[in-house]
């Protein structure tokens, strides 16, 4: 299993859930973006939550160790399609972080407009220098976007990885709850948010981050 869609009224909960770390692969990001496509027909806003602990450890990194460049690359290029949809999404967005967020897991968190997070001993934040890893464009956008930048150069070059309390100083999160009742908070501010969907709301939102927007859209066309 990836990730599934539930309707409740006016909002669609996409759960990632493949029994593990939530890895994104090419399954992965297939039924994330077959669930935006039946939320944007059938729901006013999305909410976005992972497994118990797991919010994503980001890409795959055992297939990408098995993988040619040009795969690996073409994954890459496909997480940024996914950062950008979702930065873009003509509803409001809600991140449910039911627990850890790294590399990947983290940009989702970036390009979704609200991030409740559950309170533990978890960690979220970009890694990839950690890892020998250099940061995707679109990754360095949404860093530069959303994170508060006193921030940036501990996050996006020291690879630094906060608790979710840290995390919402930080910018990856915007609040923190228990974890039994993350769902259910990102699922109400999803409600009160599903009211201001329109096409003003799709209009306002591309407008003001039509900068990020446009420097993430040219890396993964």
């Amino acid at each position: 299993m990836s990730a599934t869609i539930e309707i409740h009224g006016d909002v669609a909960v996409i759960t990632m859930d493949d029994g593990k770390a939530n890895a994104i692969n090419p399954t992965m990001l297939a039924s994330l973006n077959a669930a935006l496509d039946q939320a944007e027909q059938q729901a006013r806003a999305v909410v976005i939550v992972g497994r118990e602990h797991r919010f994503s450890a980001g890409f795959d990194l055992k297939l990408m160790q098995n993988s040619t460049p040009q795969a690996v690359n073409e994954l890459v290029k496909d997480g940024g399609k996914l950062a950008l949809r979702l930065y873009d999404f003509p509803m409001p967005v809600v991140a449910a972080c039911t627990g850890h967020g790294i590399a990947m897991g983290c940009f989702i968190l970036l390009a979704c407009d609200v991030r409740i997070g559950a309170a533990g001993p978890y960690k979220i934040g970009a890694n990839e220098t950690a890892i020998n890893m250099v940061l995707p464009a679109f990754a360095l956008a949404l860093l530069k976007a959303r994170l508060n930048p006193l921030f940036l150069t501990d996050s996006a070059i020291n690879a630094a990885l906060y608790d979710a309390e840290q995390a919402a100083v930080v910018g990856y999160l915007d609040s923190v709850t228990t974890p039994d009742n993350v769902l259910a908070a990102s699922i109400e501010r999803a409600q009160q948010l599903s009211a201001l969907t329109s096409e003003a709301y799709a209009k306002n939102k591309h407008l003001i981050r039509q900068h990020t927007i446009d420097a993430i859209a040219h890396t993964v066309i």
